[in-house]
């Protein structure tokens, strides 16, 4: 037995005593809203990504962006996709925005002060690249129930200076791809799909990812898969594949991989801006980036964790089943989730909508009390929050759904880690307290 054979086999073992699964205790034992899901074979991986002494981005990294890409497969489009590892979800989406900012694209560019369409009921980072890139973001309402972007209002909405959609698959439920998409193809506008809850998805058969002109996920152990952190963008395109690469890479011009020098064989031949003929092409900077690169070891959990993969969509399409069914007497009290016409979501988590005389408040509090995790639907409207009250904007109606998301929603969990008796413990909790607001 090798050294390497040797450690792996101790990691197998230190893992199985030290992650033994508790049993679950209705009202002591938690029911997290999300959580990693893992084995040994993540562990040993990592070791593997350690022992190799290669700690930047090496042949994990390969091998996840070239797996990952391979399972998404063709999109509507008929064209596979390249995947481009980062440092987190976020990062991904300010590398997905900023590579629509590139000269490189010339008169596509997006330039400061365009307009991009999206949402206020969602998560921060999908609205902060817009801005920090100078963008104005116009926001429409979302459809309760689905809570995705109300696809009826868009068309409305667009202005001469719009010229992108940028929308999540609100956990995990797709949105209408197929009037988006045609609609931003009619009028040559990008499109950005930010799957960071949403992989796993489908939406006419096909992946949600492939539908847009760039795509991100996350890899945060909250989400899908998880390499503990990190980060993609996908996209069809080799050139744009190479813009977000730059902007990834402090914003060089090169494109050598990590270790290697001189792919393009013009490495000291080469005439750059003002700069001397020759010049360092590793040292020529062709957009102003960032580092938002990621190392071998996020990547070797997530070469195990995609194995793991299919596993995890089928536990969280059967966990939501379950949550819908045993709540399904219960539509009087709340908005029920439902999936967005054409799709298949792998659902991210279970939202909820209270009704007239459900006080949200109250229901929370009687969730957390007996150990059932929630969560609000992020930043609600994030229009209301202290950090966007003085942006450059444009609103289309009244955001009345919006609002109602930030005052009367919430979700909980179908993670793959919860079992069927906490999905039936949680159905039971629910009962208990619709039978309080009833009396």
């Amino acid at each position: 037995m090798t050294s390497r054979e040797e450690i792996h086999t101790l990691v197998e073992r230190y893992h199985d005593e030290a992650f033994v699964p508790k049993p679950f205790v209705p009202g002591v034992s938690s029911v997290p809203v999300s959580g990693k899901v893992f084995d040994a074979d993540e562990m040993q991986m990592l070791v593997d990504a350690v022992l190799d002494g290669w700690w930047t981005a090496g042949r994990f990294a390969e091998q996840f962006e070239r797996d990952f890409a391979a399972w998404f497969g063709r999109g509507p489009d008929g064209w596979s996709r390249h995947v481009s590892l980062c440092n987190s979800g976020s990062s991904a989406n300010l590398l997905a925005v900023s590579a629509l900012t590139s000269p490189q694209l010339g008169t596509r560019a997006l330039l400061p002060g365009d307009e991009v369409l999206t949402v206020a009921a969602g998560f921060p980072t999908t609205l902060n690249p817009i801005l920090q890139n100078g963008l104005v973001p116009v926001f429409v309402d979302v459809e309760l129930g689905t809570y995705n972007v109300d696809a009826g209002k868009i068309e409305a909405a667009f202005g001469p200076k719009t010229k992108a959609i940028v929308l999540a698959h609100t956990l995990g439920n797709p949105f209408d791809l197929m009037t988006i998409r045609f609609l931003a193809r009619q009028r040559e506008m990008w499109l950005v799909e930010d799957c960071c809850d949403a992989y796993g998805s489908t939406y006419d058969g096909l992946k949600v990812g492939t539908f847009g002109d760039l795509a991100t996920c996350s890899f945060y152990p909250a989400h899908m898969l998880t390499g503990g952190e990190a980060g993609c963008v996908l996209t069809a395109s080799s050139k744009m594949q190479k813009i977000v690469e730059s902007f990834c890479s402090w914003g060089r011009s090169c494109y050598c991989a990590t270790g290697h020098d001189n792919t393009c064989g013009r490495r000291f031949d080469q005439q750059f801006g003002d700069l001397p003929f020759g010049y360092d092409h590793k040292y020529v900077t062709a957009h102003i980036g960032y580092n938002l690169k990621t190392t071998d070891f996020q990547a070797a959990i997530l070469c195990a964790q995609l194995k793991k993969f299919p596993m995890f969509i089928e536990r969280r399409k059967r966990n939501f089943r379950r949550l819908r069914d045993g709540l399904r007497d219960l539509e009087l009290f709340f908005v029920l989730p439902q999936a967005s016409p054409r799709s298949d979501p792998a659902w991210f988590g279970f939202p909820l909508t209270c009704r007239e005389g459900v006080e949200r408040r109250d229901l929370i509090r009687f969730l957390e009390e007996r150990k059932i995790a929630t969560r609000l639907l992020f930043g609600g409207n994030l229009l209301r929050q202290p950090a966007y009250k003085d942006i450059s904007k444009r609103v289309v109606g009244d955001l009345k759904n919006t609002d109602t998301v930030m005052n009367q929603t919430f979700w909980v969990g179908v993670y793959p880690g919860l079992t069927d008796v906490m999905i039936d413990y949680m159905i039971d909790v629910f009962h208990q307290f619709a039978k309080r607001v009833a009396s």
